[in-house]
């Protein structure tokens, strides 16, 4: 069976209203709903869980969130625990997102909202990526070592419920330096699964989707599947802009 790729999107903190967050998952969903090679999600800000959940009518196109405690209740002010996401739809989260890390989100914390979110029955998105690319390769080290610090103590049967999304920091948003190439891309989806091959089996390293973020669009997605051999994308503002996702929820479904 051909396996589904899976784009996730993260509408970050838009839009600016629910009027405007209605319209925009609605338009998505009537082409999303329609993929037989792909399993969309939409990571859209808690405010708008609750009432985007009314909208939801497969299991092609489904919610997500941004972001989850690993704290199961009570006093912890602001923060939203793993029960509350679910009784709101969500069935996603994105754990440890490089805007996230750059807010001082550790490792240590990540991992525990893995374990969190994997033992309450959500599939984690953990992101992970470095801020710059040198020509010595210490890149890798820190990625290598992001990802291991991120997995402390996740299990086997945690990692069945595991996507991991590569966003390297400098090919992200507005203050790109450069896009990543699909070469770059492949370098290191070969690179976390021999990480995690060395850390649990290869049939884990195998078995856990790979996928990239970084100003990802409808011109890029296409090498980013073939030239990258990605199963999936982390798609930030394209996602936001209907008649862009549309094409790259095309591409994914033809490759």
């Amino acid at each position: 069976m051909k396996q589904k790729k899976i784009i996730i999107g993260n509408w970050k903190m838009a839009p600016k209203s629910l009027k405007e967050a209605r319209a925009i998952f609605q338009n998505n969903r009537s082409i999303a709903g329609k993929m037989r090679n792909v399993q969309t999600v939409m990571c859209v800000p808690y405010v708008y869980l609750s009432e985007l959940k009314k909208l939801i009518t497969g299991h092609r196109y489904v919610l997500g969130a941004q972001d989850v405690s690993f704290e199961k209740d009570d006093a912890h002010t602001g923060e939203i625990s793993t029960n509350q996401l679910k009784s709101l739809g969500a069935q996603y989260v994105i754990v440890g997102h490089s805007e996230r890390r750059a807010m001082g989100e550790s490792n240590e914390s990540i991992s525990k909202k893995i374990i969190a979110a994997t033992k309450n029955g959500f599939t984690a998105v953990l992101c992970i990526g470095e801020e710059e690319r040198d020509d010595e390769g210490v890149y890798t080290k820190f990625v290598k070592t992001q990802l291991l610090e991120s997995l402390t103590g996740v299990t086997k049967k945690n990692i069945e419920r595991l996507i991991i999304a590569y966003e390297p920091v400098w090919a992200i948003g507005k203050a790109a330096k450069h896009e990543a190439k699909p070469e770059d891309v492949l370098e290191m989806s070969i690179f976390i699964r021999k990480v995690l091959t060395d850390a649990f089996s290869k049939k884990v390293a195998v078995g856990v989707p790979i996928l990239y973020g970084g100003s990802t669009n409808q011109k890029n997605a296409h090498g980013f599947f073939i030239g990258g051999e990605v199963d999936g994308l982390l798609v930030g503002r394209a996602s936001l802009k209907p008649a862009v996702f549309t094409k790259i929820l095309n591409i994914a479904n033809e490759v």
